[in-house]
């Protein structure tokens, strides 16, 4: 089949209808997803072609799904989990964080546990705090759990298949933002590992690092650079646990400065861990500190104060020069 071009919510839609067709012990699970086909209608159609007993509407009960999802999978099946919204996620965090994150280790490896969280996550959609978060360091910290977002639509549609047909748990994180945003999706030839940063622009004086719905921002920053005469790689990240700091680091030692970009507040953040082990790794290489862009340490404000809340295009090229000047 040749590429396709897609949205990234499509792509969603048919990477879960390919999954199901392939393996009948994958589920889906969560609040609407069923009849309604999701508040961003990510599992449209699924239900009236799988039945009830495969795609199932669940109470509004976050904690219940993750725990139902858990005791499936140890039963042998791969039920994929929607939290409709970000801030939704946190009466499900105890079952994710001492249960399905832990069972594997706890059980000496003998048990697995396939179980993929899907998360909208992110602002710029006009929408109020619990709906506007990027929680995503608050999983990446805790072992056992592997945390990625795509950026695309060939990433969405790719990515939440080799989620599904893992072994461990997968927190599947969605920018929402993006949904909407069309990209070419090729359906028969696998882009790359799950947890491997991709290079999406080639450049010579800096890295831009970012992912989710950030790498469309770099893209932008890097062209707008470029008018200015400065050359700027962007490296999608796709995962940030594991995070592929081998990727990072052949990036900055060909560019030799680097800024890490992404919506969650930079305090403790994705930003953080990078800064601190490519500083430790290509310390001879840098010609500038790690610089980190993002959201600030405040809880998410109201929508009309967005916009002063998210890093935008200023933030990053505002970034890019003070880099550039050392």
């Amino acid at each position: 089949m040749a590429a396709v071009k897609m949205s990234i919510a499509k792509a969603l839609n048919e990477s879960l209808r390919k999954a199901m067709d392939t393996d009948p012990k994958v589920l889906i699970m969560g609040e609407d997803v069923g009849k309604l086909g999701g508040v961003f209608r990510i599992t449209d159609g699924l239900q009236k072609d799988f039945g009830e007993e495969r795609v199932i509407d669940t109470p509004l009960a976050e904690s219940g799904i993750v725990g139902t999802a858990i005791g499936l999978a140890l039963r042998g099946y791969r039920p994929v989990v929607e939290i409709q919204f970000d801030g939704f996620v946190f009466p499900a965090y105890d079952q994710i964080v001492t249960q399905l994150a832990k069972m594997h280790a706890r059980a000496l490896g003998k048990i697995k546990l396939p179980v993929v969280v899907r998360i909208p996550y992110g602002g710029a959609i006009g929408a109020v705090e619990h709906h506007s978060e990027s929680p995503e360091a608050l999983f990446a910290h805790v072992a056992g759990l592997k945390v990625v977002s795509p950026s695309n639509a060939s990433d969405a549609y790719w990515m939440l298949q080799q989620a599904i047909l893992s072994d461990d748990p997968v927190i599947f994180f969605e920018p929402k933002r993006r949904y909407w945003d069309k990209g070419e999706v090729d359906t028969d030839a696998i882009p790359g590992e799950l947890h491997k940063a991709r290079v999406v622009r080639e450049g010579a004086d800096l890295t831009l690092a970012a992912y989710g719905p950030m790498v469309k921002v770099c893209l932008e920053a890097a062209a707008a650079a470029a008018e200015e005469g400065k050359s700027v790689e962007v490296l999608d990240l796709r995962s940030m646990s594991p995070i592929d700091f081998d990727g990072i680091q052949a990036s900055v030692e060909k560019t030799r400065r680097l800024v890490v970009v992404h919506e969650a507040p930079v305090f403790l953040g994705t930003g953080s861990e990078i800064a601190a082990r490519i500083t430790e790794r290509c310390f001879y290489h840098l010609e500038a500190p790690v610089l980190r862009v993002g959201g600030f340490h405040a809880p998410y404000p109201p929508a009309r104060l967005e916009d002063e809340y998210l890093p935008g295009l200023d933030r990053v090229l505002d970034a890019v020069d003070r880099s550039l000047a050392f």
